[in-house]
């Protein structure tokens, strides 16, 4: 199996990964600016707990660590090892994206939605944007999944799981920094 890494398809996807990394800093920039804009409501520092968003975080992370073995599995033709990797890749990642909706609806129910202020409205928008990303990232997963289930591991599949990978952990990346920016600074303010 040839295993092409440099192809126009990855040159594309990385391009592609570069116009979401203008997504998020523009989302990044504009919570920074809206940080403090509270109406009057609660800030950070009383709506976020840590150790929560430390569990999301974690969970996040190794989901990261278990797609990355698959890859590793893929290249070495171990195509059923690859697919359980994969269910497991996406079972953490259904449980991140279920205590972020958990979060979201607390939020909500206590009266703090995106329509309270625009600190919330910024943080709904870039916290919600990150969700989207992970449920696509669910959906491609659960395509390769079906894909590897019912057909041989080719070197095309592998590069699409290769290309899912470099997804998978550039939103690991991306949430390293929303765990940052906006829960710990804001619960440290």
């Amino acid at each position: 199996m040839k295993y092409i890494e440099d192809s126009k398809t990855t040159l594309g996807f990385w391009i592609y990964l570069m116009t979401d990394c203008v997504l998020f800093a523009s989302l990044f920039a504009t919570f920074a600016v809206l940080r403090n804009n509270t109406f009057g409501g609660p800030g950070g520092n009383e709506l976020f707990s840590l150790p929560f968003v430390l569990l999301e975080t974690l969970i996040l992370l190794i989901s990261s660590f278990v797609c990355g073995l698959a890859v590793v599995s893929a290249r070495k033709q171990q195509k059923d090892r690859v697919i359980r990797l994969l269910v497991a890749t996406v079972v953490l990642g259904l449980m991140f994206i279920g205590l972020e909706i958990n979060e979201f609806r607390e939020l909500a129910a206590e009266g703090n939605d995106w329509q309270r202020s625009a600190f919330l409205s910024s943080f709904f928008t870039l916290v919600g944007t990150h969700g989207l990303h992970i449920c696509l990232g669910l959906l491609w997963a659960s395509f390769l999944i079906v894909r590897l289930s019912t057909s041989k591991l080719t070197g095309t599949t592998v590069k699409r799981l290769f290309l899912f990978s470099l997804f998978w952990h550039f939103l690991d990346i991306v949430w390293i920094f929303i765990f940052t920016i906006v829960y710990l600074m804001g619960a440290l303010s």
